[in-house]
């Protein structure tokens, strides 16, 4: 009679692995890390396009409260083109930010500080290297605004928005 004995564990067996082996443990984590790289140009790019979409927010409600201001004061809109300005042709802003218009009344061109603080608000919003444009054609009654500034993070530095309406 002849027995035959199969043996399993002890120090010597091979049969399965007992962990990982070094070369997996750094495929691993070569994986992790350009798994958190990518993460982090996402939240970049993210920083970059919120930062893109703020400032045309910013120049949208510009544009259109100067057309507001024309709207009201449509007897004096030819005197809005005065509006226009270049990069560096209006002062900075005060350290207390641009005068604001008070509720209990609503200023005119003829006055001082309508088109200046408009200017002030544009520069204080878009930045120093911000310009506008702002025509009206007294015939048509088209007026339109058209606001540049300059972006760090664009592949173009100078983004422009430009909007037309009939008073």
């Amino acid at each position: 009679m002849h027995l035959n004995v199969i043996r399993r564990g002890g120090s010597g067996a091979r049969n399965g692995q007992a962990g990982f082996s070094m070369i997996e443990v750094m495929v691993a984590l070569l994986i992790l890390a350009l798994g958190l790289l990518g993460f982090a140009l996402l939240q970049t790019l993210n920083l970059r396009y919120t930062q893109s979409a703020d400032y045309r927010t910013r120049a949208t409600n510009l544009a259109y409260e100067l057309l507001d201001q024309m709207r009201v004061n449509s007897l004096s809109a030819a005197e809005f083109p005065s509006a226009s300005f270049d990069p560096g042709e209006v002062d900075d802003p005060p350290p207390g930010g641009c005068p604001r218009v008070t509720a209990d009344r609503m200023p005119v061109v003829s006055d001082d500080g309508v088109i200046a603080r408009w200017q002030c608000q544009v520069v204080h919003a878009l930045g120093e290297h911000a310009s506008a444009v702002v025509a009206y054609d007294a015939a048509s009654g088209l007026a339109s605004v058209q606001i540049t500034w300059g972006e760090r993070f664009t592949a173009d530095p100078q983004t422009t928005f430009e909007v037309e309406t009939f008073l």
